[in-house]
């Protein structure tokens, strides 16, 4: 049958189908964060147990410290206690934790590609909206409730209605600092936030081909943001590379299977997709968000937008609100926007591909006075392998500060805030109102155009700082 990736991977993993049209899903791997307490005590106060705690796997991130990896320094006693519980529970059921001191810790969704657990062909699920990353390795990774964390751990299944699918074309080798977080900026600014709803996104096209799988790990980081369910990349050679040899993937005469089965996964050529959009993947630029939406982005060369040329009132009404939260003014030069922090990490872009770009636009500069710029590795291997090649010291002799892994400033939940007024460049996903803290001012940018920006003060197009001319 002509086939979807999407629809390959949902027919293997269905056990049976209900009448009101809800399938039950088979999970392969669970991942579990410090924000999952929850679950496991509905599941307890029901005298149930983990189903398969051999494939639950866990690490904290949401509410760790970036300042140290101490328990004890975890200034909140209530995200203190989150981190207690994840080990605790895990102890009990036997589950597989990467705790702080592990060497393994790190963001859930840097430390799954990272040790191999994220896999071709899998269904992974996790209780966080931006699971959709994993999808990077071909694989249908997606975020559930915490009702539903309970529903997997005590039966390792889920009911789903079956969602439609969109192929994402993007044609045309990426230009210079053209990286996957401007790709997926571009996509989300030309469908709309909701514009994926109900759909799985798979991106195909040879500017996707051409992503390393950091930049495939970006790009269906945010499907979420585009309304998608999930997001997929066809696994290919880039891929194989990637997952051989981490610790999770398959040894011997195993990974001479998977590889089979890997490799009959991509969509048949003639397979029919509910939606298609393509994009020219040579007019991309280094993109920044202006808005609250990741929809809400340009090109660095481009202007604040001006609330008059609207489509409707609606829209026209909701820019002049966030126009106002961001303390802007239409017609303003994207690159005259000064900023006051930096921050590069988060599950979006804190791999060591990320690192490197940051610290190749870092190197031999300076942080511009006044602005507060932090580095933070996504997980504890990325960390060593950060400081392994001396990365660590060009961010601290630039003036970044380079701190323990953690989801950090991405969420704004667990001390690392803006300001009230701050304005933000940040490699993370979300630009929400409040979401870097009460009052902070976000724009979403990939890791060296948030480097560019520490060095500075403003917006700034990266090529050009590196070219010189700025």
């Amino acid at each position: 049958m002509s086939e979807t990736m999407f629809e390959k991977i949902w027919q293997k993993h269905r056990v049976l189908e209900r009448d009101d049209g809800q399938t039950l899903l088979y999970v392969d791997t669970h991942l579990l964060h410090d924000g999952g307490a929850t679950a496991f005590d509905v599941i307890r106060k029901r005298g149930l147990k983990p189903r398969a705690p051999q494939r639950i796997f866990a690490t904290p991130d949401h509410y760790v410290s970036t300042s140290s990896r101490k328990l004890e320094e975890i200034e909140d006693p209530r995200h203190r206690d989150m981190v207690q519980k994840l080990d605790a529970n895990t102890r009990e059921f036997g589950i597989k934790q990467f705790g702080l001191g592990n060497p393994g810790q790190g963001i859930v969704h840097v430390m799954g590609p990272e040790q191999g657990l994220s896999q071709p062909g899998i269904l992974l699920v996790c209780g966080d909206s931006h699971t959709s990353t994993h999808g990077a390795v071909g694989a249908l990774a997606f975020g559930i409730g915490s009702t539903e964390v309970a529903h997997v751990l005590a039966t390792q299944t889920l009911w789903q209605r079956k969602p439609k699918t969109m192929r994402i074309a993007v044609d045309g080798a990426l230009g210079a600092q053209v990286t996957g977080k401007d790709v997926i900026l571009a996509i989300i600014a030309k469908i709309g936030a909701a514009g994926g709803t109900g759909h799985v996104l798979e991106y195909t096209g040879s500017g996707i081909r051409g992503l390393s799988m950091e930049g495939r790990l970006t790009l269906c980081n945010m499907s979420i943001e585009g309304g998608g369910r999930a997001g997929m990349v066809a696994p290919d050679d880039t891929t194989f590379q990637y997952i051989a040899g981490r610790p999770y993937a398959p040894k011997g005469a195993e990974w001479d299977a998977a590889l089979d089965r890997w490799r009959a996964l991509p969509s048949a050529p003639d397979a029919v997709f509910d939606a298609e959009v393509t994009l020219d993947g040579t007019a991309i630029q280094p993109m920044v968000t202006w808005g609250n939406s990741p929809e809400d982005a340009l090109p660095i060369d481009g202007r604040i937008p001006d609330p008059a040329g609207a489509v409707d009132t609606e829209r026209r009404e909701q820019m002049q609100r966030m126009l106002a939260y961001m303390g802007l003014t239409p017609g303003t030069p994207l690159n005259e926007i000064a900023i006051d922090r930096v921050f590069i990490g988060s599950c979006t872009n804190s791999r060591i591909e990320d690192m490197r770009a940051a610290a190749h636009v870092a190197k031999g500069r300076k942080v511009s006075a006044g602005v507060r710029a932090w580095v933070v590795a996504g997980s504890e291997g990325v960390k060593r392998q950060a400081e392994a090649e001396g990365l660590h010291e060009i961010f601290r002799a630039a003036g970044f500060e380079w701190r323990e892994p953690g989801c950090s400033m991405c969420l704004g939940t667990n001390g690392d805030i803006a300001q009230p007024g701050e304005r933000v460049a940040s490699t993370s996903n979300r630009n929400f109102m409040g979401r870097q803290g009460p009052g902070a001012r976000t724009h979403l940018v990939s890791p060296a155009m948030a480097a560019a920006a520490a060095i500075t003060g403003k917006f700034t197009d990266v090529r050009r700082l590196l070219a010189g001319e700025a």
